[in-house]
């Protein structure tokens, strides 16, 4: 058929192009096989709706036998194939080659086609459904291989609705089959898609026939069918009444939440918040708030993490007559217990939510029970868990006012700002310039400001570096006129400074500072200071300046090169120290300064 197609196609020169096309999809080359498969479209359109239908689909469907890329391709191509067989009439000439695909071995094809197979459902009349498309799924979930039934499961939600009742019987009965079937994979495929199953089946269907399934699977001997059928949980939960819901999902829900393989659990706490929407204000009253305490004491670390991860939405979601007697009695324990454990992920979870408590407690909860618990995350060691905290503090700020924040908090955050241990001070200072955006330039001023020019003066230069770095990032986010006000004069002094290390950090300040400033405020502010270092009388800051004056060269406009730059260069190059009239002959020779003495 494809020589024949092959020989048809050379004969006529205007398609010419789809010979080669199709010489390539029979070439050795994996490369050029899966540039034609991505060109299909080109050539169902030169070939035309019929020659298609009757010998491009065949063609395909006889040459599946590729490389997992081609095929993942070509699975992907017929999803959109519709318009090029002549539309909704011909749809099902699409079903052999994608039912072929949805048995190969790896399961990303599988998947692609599946997906596919779903899309083209929806084009199907319900005739055609019935005579073409109910046959290829029963065809799937019979199939003597895993990965034809694994298929199947993710087809019975597309057709369902629109099949006649005889056929709906048939399409349950192959589910149940399925869900029940002696290979695990086929059992997990059937519990992921319970749920979107339970959604296209009619109500007493669902309790009859769906449910008594949903049981046995949330029971089965594999923890990756178990859990799968958590998912399922919500889907059903939120289908029924809530006296049904309580009656079919709750004691299912309950087994899974005590589950002996951690997996079952994590995915419980995983889908809280889903369950809880799902099941409804009285029976999370009743069941879920105890559950949820449950996951998050578990002995395992991922479990409680992703609890933890719910805790903020779990309390939103709680009915508003009960939401602050649940959270004092049931959830806040927990919560002072995960503050101080031994996992840093847990801690870090909690932390990336807890101040979202605030506001639902307000603000008398938030000073006597909660200011405690955020002070103890921002002394932790864990680098994550103080970013988080640090991160949110606009919304405590705003339940409890910045004076008691003020008053709480930020004394510890000094407190480690001015830490022995070096590190802990470097971690305070990166987390710096989100604090200022927090609290404002005003508090700014008041509270912080001073400390971070204390940092420019500390022993360890991995200080001094970050805190330059740190005041680049202040500049740019209060602004240059706050900078010419409170930053550059202090800047400026430590030029005078007796410490030549200090003296040194205020270039380093410098250079960093002109990226934030712009070229007016650096020529008319800093250069003085970088000039004035010229005659400094340690050679470590002379050659300093002339790295200074390279570095900021364009910056600078011409007058200022060939004036203060250029004639500070100049007398930097007759040094009597070797590395000074080294690094003045460099900056003499940069481009920009060379450029501006007309040379």
């Amino acid at each position: 058929m494809a020589s024949q197609m092959a020989q048809t196609d050379s004969g006529d020169d205007s398609l010419y192009p789809i010979a080669v096309l199709i010489d390539e999809l029979r070439n050795e080359d994996v490369q050029l096989r899966l540039n034609s498969i991505k060109k299909l479209s080109t050539i169902a359109l030169a070939l035309g709706v019929e020659r298609t239908r009757t010998e491009l689909i065949p063609f395909l469907t006889d040459t599946i036998y590729d490389e997992d890329e081609v095929l993942l391709a070509l699975a992907e191509q017929l999803g959109n194939f519709t318009p090029l067989v002549g539309g909704p009439e011909f749809v099902h000439y699409l079903l052999p080659p994608l039912e072929s695909l949805a048995t190969v071995e790896e399961t990303v094809v599988r998947d692609k086609a599946v997906d596919s197979l779903r899309t083209i459902a929806a084009q199907h009349s319900p005739a055609d459904l019935e005579s073409h498309f109910v046959p290829l799924v029963k065809r799937l979930s019979g199939g003597d291989w895993f990965t034809s039934r694994t298929s199947a499961c993710g087809l019975f939600a597309v057709c369902y609705p629109r099949v006649s009742n005889t056929i709906k019987d048939e399409l349950r009965l192959q589910f149940k089959n399925l869900a029940g079937d002696d290979t695990p994979m086929v059992r997990r495929a059937g519990a992921g898609k319970l749920g979107e199953f339970a959604k296209a089946v009619e109500t007493d269907k669902l309790k009859g026939d769906l449910i008594p399934l949903f049981t046995v699977l949330s029971q089965d001997e594999q923890d990756s069918v178990r859990l799968l059928a958590v998912e399922a949980c919500v889907s059903i939960a939120s289908l029924l009444p809530s006296e049904d819901t309580d009656q079919f999902v709750m004691p299912t829900l309950r087994q899974a939440a005590e589950d002996k393989s951690w997996r079952v659990r994590y995915m419980v706490a995983d889908k809280f918040i889903e369950l809880q929407k799902a099941v409804g204000p009285e029976i999370t009253k009743n069941d879920l708030v105890q559950a949820f305490q449950g996951l998050l004491k578990d002995c395992e670390a991922e479990v409680r993490a992703a609890a933890a991860h719910k805790v903020k939405d779990f309390c939103q979601n709680l009915s508003p007559d009960v939401r602050e007697s649940v959270i004092m009695t049931s959830i806040l324990p927990c919560v002072k217990d995960l503050v101080s454990d031994a996992n840093q992920h847990v801690k870090s979870a909690l932390a990336s939510v807890i101040m979202g408590l605030s506001p639902i407690l307000g603000k008398d909860n938030t000073i006597e029970h909660l200011l405690p618990l955020f002070l103890t995350q921002l002394k932790d060691e864990c680098p994550e868990v103080r970013l988080n905290i640090i991160s949110n503090l606009d919304c405590v700020n705003e339940v409890i006012g910045i004076k008691q924040l003020s008053q709480s908090l930020l004394p510890a955050i000094v407190e480690l700002a001015e830490d022995t241990k070096w590190r802990v001070r470097l971690a305070i200072i990166e987390y710096m310039p989100l604090l200022a955006g927090q609290l404002g330039v005003e508090f700014f001023d008041e509270k912080l400001n001073s400390l971070c020019m204390t940092w420019l003066v500390d022993h360890v230069f991995a200080i001094r570096e970050a805190a330059t770095l740190n005041l680049k990032k202040l500049v740019e986010k209060f602004g240059s006129d706050w900078a010419t006000q409170t930053v550059i004069p202090k800047v400026n002094s430590m030029a005078r400074d007796l410490n030549y290390l200090h003296r040194l950090t205020c270039l380093f300040c410098i250079n960093l500072l002109s990226e934030a400033l712009g070229s007016e405020i650096t020529n008319k502010m800093l250069l003085p200071t970088i000039v004035s270092l010229a005659t400094d009388s340690v050679a470590n800051v002379r050659f300093n300046v002339a790295k200074s004056l390279q570095k900021l060269g364009p910056h600078f406009d011409q007058t200022t090169l060939q004036g203060q730059v250029k004639t500070t260069l100049e007398k930097l190059k007759t040094d009597t120290d070797m590395d000074v009239k080294y690094y003045a002959a460099e900056a003499l020779d940069d481009p920009c300064i060379r450029t501006a003495d007309g040379l």
